[in-house]
């Protein structure tokens, strides 16, 4: 096996692609807070799926540079994790109903607990309501938010945007990240 390291175009690709999916990813969490609530189902689908479209690009574009130099196709299928992929276009499946009955509290039915994995999603649902009813919430998931919350805000010029829309704690940690982060300045053409 060839230790290369990844040419330098692709290496860009991949990156203005990643920027983009967090970017989405920003969005999906403005989009579930308070004041959106005319708009919070139609945008955080959007942009999730912008989001999940975008990093299938990514994992597409180094699976075809990876086929082009020759990399066995069972390995290259085991890196793709295949078996994982789930397509959206047949809609939410009974693991994810079971999964929304447990954050919602809801039982599912003796049916529908039959099978394995809906039980499992059913669990975590449950476990993921009773850690949101804690006051205390997990300092890297705040971290994350507030970066990614920061990062937007300065990219947009509107620093004082965060205070209007994010919980308080969040929106103090943004506006710092916010404060140290230097817009950078494109190279003259």
């Amino acid at each position: 096996m060839d230790f290369l390291p990844m040419p330098e175009p692709l290496r860009r690709a991949i990156h203005q692609l990643v920027s983009e999916a967090v970017a989405n990813c920003q969005e999906v969490l403005r989009y579930t807070e308070p004041d959106q609530a005319h708009t919070w189902q139609r945008m955080t689908l959007y942009r999730a799926t912008d989001a999940a479209d975008t990093m299938n690009m990514v994992a597409l574009l180094i699976a075809a540079y990876c086929e082009r130099t020759g990399m066995d196709p069972e390995r290259l299928r085991s890196y793709l994790q295949v078996g994982q992929q789930e397509l959206r276009s047949v809609g939410p499946q009974e693991e994810d109903h079971s999964h929304v009955a447990g954050l919602l509290g809801a039982a599912i039915s003796d049916e529908a607990a039959q099978a394995p994995g809906n039980r499992m999603r059913h669990r975590r649902g449950q476990g993921q309501a009773e850690q949101a009813k804690s006051l205390e919430d997990d300092p890297q998931r705040l971290f994350t938010e507030a970066c990614l919350h920061g990062l937007k805000a300065k990219l947009c010029d509107d620093v004082d945007s965060l205070d209007s829309y994010l919980p308080p704690q969040v929106a103090r940690l943004a506006r710092k990240v916010a404060e140290v982060l230097e817009v950078p300045e494109l190279a003259a053409p």
